[in-house]
C-alpha cells in the first residue's frame, strides 16, 4: 500500500504529466523517428539514423521545448482552461504555478544544452523556437488568424529542424508538410469552436468570437477542401508506397467532418470534429511505415 506522501507525489507527477501533455510529446518522438528513417534520410540505413546521436539531441530538445511550451500555455490560459476544461483544470492545479514555472525554465535550458552537442546553429535556432512559443502564448494567441497560422507553424517547427538537419529538399517533405500543416490550422480553428465559451468569458480574439461561427466554418470548409487536394497529390503524383491507404482514409474522414461541421453548434460537436483530427494526425504518423513496409529488413 502507498503511504499518504506517496499518493501526494504521484498525484503530481500526473498532474504534471498532464500539463506537458506527455502523450503528445510520446507522439511527436515517434514522429520525429519515422519521418528521419522513411522521408527525411530515407537512403541511410536505418541503424545511422537511430543510433545518430545529433538526430537523438534534437528530438530531446524538441521535446524539452514543446513540454516548456505547454507549460507557459497552462500558465497563461488557466483562467479560461477553468471554463472550458474544469476537470483537466483542476488535475493540473495540483502542482503550484511557481512549480511549472521552475520547469518550464529547467526544459527550455535542458533544450538548449541538448542542441548545443549539435551545432552553434542548433542552439540558435532553438532559442529562437522558445521566444517564439513564449510570444505566441503571451501575445499571439488572443489574435485572430495569426495566432491560429503561428500555432500551427510552430506545431510543425520540430520536423523543420530535422529537415535541415538533413538537408533533403525532396518535393515529397513540401507536400507533406502542406498536408499535415493544414490538418494542424485546422484542428486550432476547430478548437477555437470548442473553447469559444471561455474565449468569448476572456476576451480572447479568436475567429469564432471576432468574426462568428458562421465564418469559422467557411473558413474551415475551404482549409478541408485544400487539405483533401493536397491528398490527392501525394496520391497520385509522388510515391508514398501503401501509404495511399492513409490518405484515402484521410479524405472519407474529412468529408464526414464537413458533413458533421455545418450541424454542429455545440462544444461537444466541435470536440467530436477535434478528435478526428487529432486521429488522422496520430494514424498518419504511424502510417509513414506503410510508405515501405520492407525498409527495415532492407536497411538494417
Amino acid at each position: 500500500m502507498l503511504t499518504r506522501r506517496q499518493k501526494h507525489i504521484l498525484l503530481k507527477f500526473f498532474s504534471l504529466f498532464s500539463v506537458v501533455r506527455g502523450y503528445n510529446i510520446l507522439i511527436v518522438v515517434i514522429a520525429q523517428y519515422l519521418a528521419s528513417i522513411y522521408i527525411f534520410a530515407h537512403n541511410k540505413p536505418v541503424k545511422a539514423v537511430l543510433f545518430d546521436i545529433n538526430l537523438l539531441m534534437l528530438v530531446l530538445a524538441s521535446s524539452a521545448t514543446i513540454a516548456a511550451g505547454y507549460i507557459i500555455n497552462n500558465f497563461y490560459d488557466s483562467e479560461k482552461d477553468l471554463i472550458n476544461r474544469p476537470r483537466k483544470t483542476m488535475i493540473d492545479r495540483l502542482v503550484s504555478q511557481n512549480t511549472k514555472l521552475s520547469f518550464y525554465f529547467v526544459l527550455n535550458f535542458l533544450a538548449v544544452v541538448f542542441v548545443s552537442y549539435v551545432s552553434f546553429k542548433a542552439v540558435i535556432f532553438f532559442s529562437l523556437y522558445i521566444f517564439a512559443i513564449w510570444f505566441y502564448s503571451h501575445r499571439l494567441k488572443k489574435q485572430p488568424i495569426t495566432g491560429n497560422i503561428v500555432s500551427a507553424i510552430l506545431s510543425v517547427t520540430p520536423f523543420f529542424a530535422i529537415f535541415i538537419y538533413y538537408q533533403n529538399f525532396e518535393l515529397v517533405i513540401f507536400a507533406h508538410a502542406i498536408f499535415l500543416f493544414l490538418l494542424i490550422s485546422m484542428r486550432e480553428l476547430t478548437k477555437d469552436l470548442e473553447n469559444l465559451k471561455g474565449d468569448l468569458a476572456l476576451n480572447y480574439r479568436t475567429v469564432p468570437v471576432v468574426y462568428g461561427e458562421k465564418l469559422s466554418k467557411t473558413m474551415l470548409t475551404i482549409m478541408t477542401v485544400l487539405t483533401i487536394v493536397s491528398a490527392v497529390a501525394l496520391i497520385l503524383f509522388f510515391k508514398i508506397g501503401h501509404m495511399y491507404y492513409f490518405f484515402y482514409l484521410s479524405i472519407v474522414l474529412l468529408l464526414l467532418f464537413l458533413g458533421i461541421l455545418w450541424k454542429s453548434n455545440k462544444k461537444n460537436h466541435y470536440l467530436l470534429l477535434h478528435n478526428m483530427l487529432k486521429f488522422i494526425i496520430v494514424a498518419g504518423v504511424f502510417s509513414i511505415l506503410l510508405i515501405d513496409v520492407s525498409i527495415v529488413l532492407n536497411r538494417i
